[in-house]
């Protein structure tokens, strides 16, 4: 019989909450979100090497008639393909007389200013001189040396993913008024989850912090959740979070909720990578190996002075279950869906990252 109710339990992901727990009364997580442990993650986060690459934007926005046009560090870039299809990139301001090429047609591969007609194919051309850019199939980088003041390197670090052609890939991007730390920092603090998002997350534990290894898996996924009647063939790196930061990360038992009372159980850890960089993977439950890439990207002061930062944010999804090539045959349509979801969140996680910059900038955060 158990083995019977185990096979039953790895076949279907979803769990029934026998006792909903009502907002105002699930256990208070304050007193664990402790600051210093939040701040020590983050101080490592930034004393990690970037390379000077920046996250632009989404691989599938780069290529049609206009290029792909971003602000990154207060300087104009301008991102699109060659006739080869390679990504090019470059100062998104004519040498000539300062057009915006934000503004300007691609033909056959070749920008051309709308102003007086300069063409620019991606090597060097009356001044204009291109950038390092790296496409990694899902989202598009950007080298800006003088930015990050950083020794450059000939790639960024991409997290490991799953392969492109088991899984779905979407990518949501926002803009808020604070600086990358504050998007990090928001992401370094896994306690908030169920307070500032109950309808995305239930049940959340945080079972392991950085220096303190999290406990095995109960089954698939969250504290008290059902086993999911899999073993865990995976190698240990994949099980801690990877990415080369070892145990240096927060490991979550949550349940993502479908409706009142039906949730998907699951273990997921979170690391940071680079400065800019916080990665969450999927180690246990249904979806096992799916990744959310969270890249905060300097955009420059607004008019106001204030910093602006970009939050490109990769879901990357991932499940062997049989059904899932057929979702991965509706990817058009689920697409949306995904980017949906993620701006619900950053809609307040935005708020919440706003909300620490100026506390910071006015001396009043806490700590």
């Amino acid at each position: 019989m158990t083995s019977r109710l185990s096979a039953l339990r790895g076949r279907y992901p979803l769990r029934l909450r026998r006792r909903p727990v009502a907002w105002h009364s699930q256990r208070p997580t304050w007193r664990d979100a402790r600051p210093s442990v939040i701040a020590e993650a983050l101080k490592r986060a930034r004393a990690r090497p970037s390379g000077n690459w920046y996250v632009v934007g989404a691989a599938r926005d780069v290529g049609g008639g206009r290029p792909l046009a971003r602000t990154v560090g207060g300087r104009e870039i301008v991102v699109w393909r060659d006739a080869r299809g390679k990504p090019v990139a470059g100062p998104g301001i004519c040498p000539h007389l300062g057009a915006p090429l934000s503004k300007s047609p691609v033909r056959c591969g070749t920008l051309i200013c709308h102003w007086h007609g300069l063409a620019l194919d991606g090597t060097p051309c009356a001044g204009w001189e291109p950038l390092p850019v790296h496409d990694d199939g899902v989202l598009v980088w950007v080298r800006l040396d003088d930015v990050g003041g950083e020794p450059g390197t000939p790639a960024p670090a991409v997290p490991r993913r799953p392969p492109a052609s088991v899984s779905v890939a979407a990518v949501y991007t926002g803009v808020g008024v604070c600086e990358p730390e504050d998007v990090v920092a928001n992401r370094l603090d896994p306690w908030h989850g169920a307070w500032f998002h109950p309808y995305s997350f239930v049940d959340l534990t945080v079972v392991g912090t950085p220096g303190r290894a999290a406990a095995p898996a109960d089954g698939g996924g969250a504290r008290g959740a059902e086993e999911d009647g899999r073993g865990d063939d995976r190698e240990g790196d994949d099980r801690e979070g990877g990415d080369g930061e070892g145990d240096d990360g927060f490991t979550v038992d949550v349940s993502f909720k479908v409706a009142r009372r039906l949730v998907v159980p699951v273990r997921a850890v979170f690391t940071a990578p680079g400065p800019r960089t916080v990665v969450m993977r999927i180690t246990e439950g249904e979806g096992r190996g799916s990744v959310v890439e969270t890249h905060a990207t300097p955009l420059g002061p607004d008019p106001q002075g204030r910093p602006r930062t970009a939050v490109v944010e990769a879901v990357v999804a991932v499940s062997d279950r049989p059904g899932f090539a057929a979702v991965r045959r509706a990817a058009p349509l689920l697409r949306p869906l995904m980017r949906a979801a993620a701006g619900r969140l950053w809609r307040d996680d935005l708020a919440y990252a706003e909300r620490r910059w100026a506390l910071r900038s006015t001396g009043r955060f806490p700590g």
